[in-house]
């Protein structure tokens, strides 16, 4: 069957969904061809703030990767401005000569940002904020300092101020209306948004009307001038102020044009062979600019492509703030009127302000400030047109109290409608996230992101997620992933993570104080995670704090119940020779140690010294050559092998080689828990490596790559993460596995429950699927590697390391471990 030709103009949220609707039905009806402007894939636009702050990076929120369009049968074409749409040709040329036939065109040209016609608008530093290149130029400014003013106290306004300002720079928001954020918020809401900003650094000024755009010589931006005469000096302004859709295209062949590209409600433009979606389009006098409503009409189209006979009658839209530490959920009309009541609740010690606007017993808008899980609850009561009647006096305090006592929030999630919407910036319904659980065997709030994007983007759904989680599995829901960390905070390991990449926390003091901590010096578990996390994250400008770390750690060798101590020199690949031999029996004959062990692990292990012995020790085994084996460390422990085809029959590829390889690579790196690998020459798997933490098995065709075994208080074989031909790709992709965890993995968490919580295909699908992803792991670990490959024995021994440590704290941070 010869394929239809279907073009589309634009690649953004809208066209990538509606993709994605389009091949869940129907993967053979289209050959596909995308012009996308921009010189990347998709993304998620709704993130660009949380990027801007520094929270995520561009390769966090990509939607569709290079291979995705590969697998799906997409011709992108990148930096390809459409120039013309040829209607009788049925052809669309790019601004480069590139022309392509289309059956059926979609248009989903997007909108672009209102730009007020100020002198000095066009003064060098004078941004806007729509795009990733509009965030890098944001970025590019932040570096040198100094004052950005945003003119527009509205949504896309104030996650530009937040995230500058988590980026160093003073900021001052300048909004013509007398509270924030006016279309979304009433008033009182409007106001507490406007002193939380306040409270965060940020000048906020109302009323505020900017008259020109100050420059300098050299035609650079220097400040702003107000109505009133003030002036405020600054070297970027970024103009927040609202979005046209981008019909000109359209209108230039044609089509019925307006404010946007007028549809009807099943997408078509007055052309029938042309689809319009997204911000560019009008529908019945209505511009949508949020997310959802563009959803709905990429559902649409996808059913009309294929011959359905889909409508979309429209949108009643809700509103979130993505800026971290504010709570904000607006929904509806909320405009006072005679014929309305409200309903309020204020409660100014815990910051909360709710609102419900009723009219005819039905809610027709809602404002929530500090406290917004019920938001989708109440949205579906206001889409629906449900009569509130007969829960009118709980009504405010949400969907948990309805029938006169508070229930477990469970349950009122679980009676929310399979069609009722939970993530607002992947429009993800409550059916899709159940169903994922249930069909997939999810367990975990990571694994959920992974599989349905719910809660991956600004998080706020997260709550909702998680009650899901637990009224669909019960107890065998296990949330440890997303509790406190300890009794020093109310943050888990995850946000721990990410506020301290965010807000460039470099100390554990800066931790505690940036993130609120509620003891002055933190506690056994707290202190040596943060300690990890920071030397994970910077490890060319944090100081390793020991007194931060447990007692193995920190005498370099074992503690034995005895209080004696034990060491284990390294011994690569498990590889010996004679004179290593004897210079370990000449150690424990000098120093009379008691006993020497064989390892699992193919080493010596010298048990019974005396911890006044240890650097004598130490220095001993290092004029023999021998660095400290780690085998007290949260990190690489050893590599286990076989022989392989140096001397077995059977050996199909040499694994004693590439052990040590590995382990001469990655000695010294630090991990969330410790780390153990092996490689077995053959099938036959001698090594064991299918019940390590990372193991290769070698074939004939190369090499096989596992991970996420276990073989202690848990047992657990490992998962295929994929096979390669060569010796430097299983280097690679083994290196770059190891790097996603330490990034990843929470501090005592092994790379199994770290593989369950985030997901074994997305894992996979990084590793072995995106090759620039991969890349940056692997060249990550070898940055850290040049601070972290220093063996801490010589160290010791020489006199550089003067750690010390401290018995009471030790004893604290042996309990805890």
């Amino acid at each position: 069957m010869t394929k239809q030709k279907l073009v589309i103009i634009g690649n953004g949220m809208a066209p990538g969904r509606m993709l994605e609707f389009l091949f869940e039905k129907d993967r053979d009806t289209y050959d596909v061809t995308i012009f996308n402007a921009e010189p990347r894939v998709n993304y998620n636009r709704l993130m660009l703030s949380p990027v801007l702050s520094g929270e995520k990076t561009y390769e966090d929120i990509i939607t569709h990767d290079e291979d995705w369009y590969t697998e799906h049968g997409v011709t992108l074409h990148k930096s390809a401005r459409v120039s013309e749409i040829d209607r009788e040709a049925k052809t669309v040329t790019s601004e480069s000569g590139l022309t392509v036939a289309y059956d059926k065109l979609v248009v989903a040209t997007g909108s672009n940002p209102f730009i007020i016609p100020l002198p000095g608008k066009d003064l060098n530093g004078v941004l806007t904020y729509r795009d990733l290149d509009d965030v890098d130029k944001m970025l590019l400014a932040a570096k040198g300092g100094g004052r950005a003013i945003v003119i527009g106290g509205g949504l896309l306004g104030l996650e530009a101020a937040a995230g500058l300002k988590m980026q160093g720079m003073e900021v001052t928001v300048l909004h013509l209306m007398p509270t924030l954020m006016e279309r979304q918020l009433d008033p009182a809401g409007g106001y507490l948004l406007e002193e939380e900003f306040k409270r965060m650094g940020i000048d906020v000024r109302t009323k505020a009307n900017s008259h020109e755009i100050l420059g300098d010589e050299a035609g650079n931006v220097a400040g702003i001038r107000l109505d009133d005469g003030t002036e405020i000096e600054a070297s970027i302004v970024v103009m927040a102020v609202g979005i046209r859709p981008s019909g000109d295209l359209a209108k230039g062949v044609g089509l019925d044009v307006n404010r946007g590209i007028v549809v009807s409600d099943d997408m078509r433009t007055s052309d029938p062979d042309i689809f319009a979606l997204g911000e560019c389009v009008e529908h019945r006098s209505m511009c949508y600019g949020l997310v959802a409503p563009l959803y709905e009409m990429a559902g649409v189209i996808a059913d009309n492509l294929l011959g359905g006979s889909s409508e979309y009658i429209g949108s009643v839209t809700a509103t979130k703030l993505k800026v971290t530490g504010v709570d904000l959920y607006s929904a509806g009309d909320f405009a006072e009127g005679d014929d309305r009541e409200e309903i309020v609740l204020r409660d100014a010690t815990a910051g909360v302000y709710k609102r419900l606007v009723l009219k005819d017993n039905k809610i027709i808008g809602a404002v929530l400030y500090g406290e917004t899980s019920d938001g989708p609850w109440f949205f579906d009561l206001l889409k629906k047109g449900t009569d509130v009647s007969e829960m009118r006096e709980t009504l405010i305090f949400g969907q948990a109290y309805q029938g006169g006592a508070p229930l477990d929030p469970t349950a009122a999630v679980a009676a929310l409608p399979d069609d009722a919407e939970i993530c607002g910036c992947n429009g993800v319904c409550k059916g899709t996230i159940v169903n994922a659980i249930t069909s997939k065997g999810l367990t975990g709030l990571d694994a959920v992101r992974a599989h349905t994007k719910a809660s991956a983007s600004c998080g706020t759904c997260t709550g909702l997620v998680e009650q899901l989680l637990v009224a669909t599995l019960g107890d065998a829901y296990n949330p440890a992933a997303v509790q406190p960390m300890c009794g020093c905070t109310d943050l888990g390991h995850g946000d721990v993570r990410r506020l301290i990449k965010a807000k460039e926390l470099k100390t554990i003091p800066e931790v505690m104080q940036e993130l609120e901590w509620t003891s002055s010096g933190g506690c056994a578990k707290c202190r040596p995670a943060l300690n990890y996390y920071l030397v994970s994250d910077w490890p060319n400008e944090y100081a390793d704090d020991y007194q931060s770390r447990f007692i193995n750690e920190r005498v370099h060798a074992n503690i034995q119940k005895d209080g004696t101590y034990s060491v284990v020199p390294r011994m690569w690949g498990g590889m010996t020779s004679s004179k290593e031999l004897r210079a370990i029996a000449d150690v424990v004959d000098k120093f009379n140690i008691p006993a020497v062990k064989c390892t699992g692990g193919q080493r010596i292990d010298m048990l019974g010294i005396k911890k006044e012995d240890l650097p004598a020790v130490w220095a001993d085994l290092g004029e023999a050559g021998f660095v400290s084996g780690q085998a007290y460390a949260k990190g690489l422990r050893t590599v286990k092998t076989c022989v392989g085809t140096d001397w077995c029959r059977f050996g199909t590829q040499d694994s004693t080689g590439l052990g040590i390889r590995l382990e001469k690579f990655m000695w010294g790196s630090w991990t969330p828990a410790k780390l153990k690998l092996a490689v077995s020459g053959c099938p036959r798997n001698c090594a064991e490596a299918t019940c390590k933490d990372i193991g290769i098995v070698c074939v004939d065709s190369g090499f096989e790559i596992h991970f996420a075994g276990a073989a202690g208080l848990d047992i657990k074989g490992t998962e295929v993460l994929g096979q390669v031909k060569t010796e430097d790709e299983a280097l690679e992709h083994v290196v770059a596995l190891a790097q996603m965890y330490r990034e990843q993995g929470y501090y005592l968490e092994r790379i199994y429950k770290w593989a369950k919580r985030i997901g074994v295909e997305e894992i996979r699908r990084q590793i072995m699927d995106d090759t620039a992803k991969r890349k940056a792991y692997f060249d990550a670990f070898v940055f850290s590697q040049k601070f972290a490959q220093v063996d801490p024995w010589s160290e010791r021994v020489s006199g550089k390391d003067k750690h010390e440590f401290n018995p009471m704290a030790t004893l604290s941070l042996e309990a805890a471990e």
